[in-house]
């Protein structure tokens, strides 16, 4: 197939040798599948800013923090220099995160760099070599589904742990392969201690995860994973290998009215993303 102009640098640098396919095309990149040596693995190509369609970035941007105090205060007044310094900066939180998660026994992609734009990472693959589904494209028993359901509940905890909230969490991002639920898309993650909004977006992530596993175990729907979880973490009581029950004793007092209005804004972002993927799909086909 013809060669994307923001993978060409690195087919002359050597670091591909060949593109093989288009994988698929989200909000904020498109995935290509290449071959690297003997290797096969997939290149992230991250949108420019002005094509990138993921909502309330500004929002998740929150509390991120920048080293070097020239590159904020430029990404602060808004230069060329200031743009160019916040989109790399967009593209290493993915690596960034993707490492940090690794080292804290969540399965996500194994990164190997992240050139001009362009993340190379392990291809997912199932047992029978071929790309790894999507969880929103798996059907399974409900036994399975409680299993895999307690496994993500068990990374989600663990990314808590590590200061990290995916921010935008859904069957859609998450691969299946032999051994089970793989993690993916991590540009938007949120930072739990300084984000204000990290409590409902990791409430979100936790819900809709559930929601998909209870097609096939109703009783999942039952379960209060989120509340329990964020009360763990603001007591500092929550570790990588706390065991979670899904129960959770409701607080009777008044509803906290900003939290309420950042899940209506969170579901009408959602629902405008989802028209977007079938968008995206039927231009595919």
């Amino acid at each position: 197939m013809k060669v994307p102009n923001r993978i060409q640098p690195l087919i002359e640098d050597g670091l591909i040798d060949e593109v093989i396919s288009r994988l698929m095309s989200g909000k904020e990149a498109t995935v290509y599948v290449v071959r690297c040596g003997d290797k096969i693995r997939c290149a992230k190509v991250y949108k420019d800013a002005a094509q990138r369609s993921f909502k309330n970035a500004v929002q998740y941007q929150e509390g991120r923090k920048v080293r070097n105090s020239r590159r904020s205060r430029a990404m602060e007044k808004g230069s060329k220099y200031g743009r160019a310094q916040q989109e790399t900066a967009w593209h290493n939180t993915e690596v960034d995160a993707l490492k940090k998660l690794s080292e804290a026994g969540v399965r996500v992609p194994e990164t190997f760099g992240c050139i001009d734009g362009v993340l190379l990472m392990e291809l997912i693959t199932d047992e029978s070599g071929d790309v790894a589904p999507r969880l929103d494209d798996v059907s399974m028993s409900r036994e399975q589904a409680i299993e895999d359901h307690q496994v993500m509940m068990h990374y989600i905890v663990r990314m808590l742990c590590a200061g990290l909230i995916h921010g935008d969490l859904s069957e859609f991002n998450v691969l299946v392969d032999e051994y089970g639920p793989v993690i993916i898309d991590l540009p938007q993650v949120v930072d739990a201690a300084g984000n204000n909004n990290a409590e409902w977006m990791l409430s979100r992530d936790v819900d809709k995860i559930t929601e998909y596993y209870a097609r096939f175990a109703p009783e999942l729907n039952n379960t209060k994973y989120a509340k329990e979880m964020w009360a763990l973490y603001e007591s500092g009581d929550l570790t990588p290998d706390s065991q979670l029950e899904g129960e959770f004793v409701e607080d009777d007092s008044e509803a906290n009215v900003d939290s309420v209005l950042a899940e209506i804004q969170a579901a009408i972002a959602e629902e405008e993303e989802r028209l977007e993927r079938i968008q995206v799909a039927n231009e595919e086909n």
